[in-house]
């Protein structure tokens, strides 16, 4: 530390220099001008896009509680959700989460065929994002593990899940009914 201060043989400047390489390498390089403009414009808008996330979620989880091929919804807005009401309590008025798991009738092979027939929807595993995401954990992200271990991880065969997104509620429920009828 001494050759690094002020008194040191090389002065303020190598602290500077040590602050900035360790900096680098600890935090990564600076963002470039458009890449911080692109962040604030996210954070700009990120309260309006929660909001649709969760207004959409919201909907969806209703009416897939009244499909007739839907054995099971799980989303906390629901009163039958174990965590309803601690989701009450701890969670901003009608901001639920916008991801939503559900049973298809019909098992794995269902599964498979409803994730096959969405158009709008995309196909990915990852959740979060701006369009809706749909995955059959049980043929995709957990089919290297047993029956027995999928089990053990909360996997079912006839699980869905959906990551709702910001399209309009009416097209994203279009989809999934092109979907169910598909999977009959």
């Amino acid at each position: 530390w001494e050759v690094f201060g002020k008194d040191g043989p090389f002065g303020n400047i190598a602290f500077i220099i040590r602050a900035r390489v360790e900096g680098l390498r600890d935090l990564g390089p600076c963002q470039s001008p458009f890449n911080s403009f692109l962040l604030l414009q996210g954070l700009e808008t990120l309260s309006l896009r929660i909001d649709r996330h969760n207004e959409n979620a919201l909907k969806l989880a209703r009416w897939l509680s009244t499909h007739p091929q839907v054995s099971w919804v799980w989303h906390p807005s629901l009163e039958e959700h174990p965590s309803h009401q601690l989701a009450k309590k701890y969670f901003r008025k009608g901001l639920f989460g916008s991801m939503i798991v559900f049973g298809i009738k019909g098992g794995g092979d269902s599964g498979k065929k409803f994730i096959s027939n969405v158009k709008l929807a995309s196909l990915l595993a990852n959740v979060g994002d701006a369009k809706t995401l749909v995955i059959h954990p049980a043929s995709t992200t957990h089919q290297q593990l047993s029956d027995s271990e999928q089990l053990t991880a909360g996997v079912t065969s006839d699980m869905i899940r959906i990551s709702v997104g910001l399209e309009h509620i009416d097209d994203i429920i279009e989809d999934l009914q092109i979907a169910f009828e598909a999977s009959k």
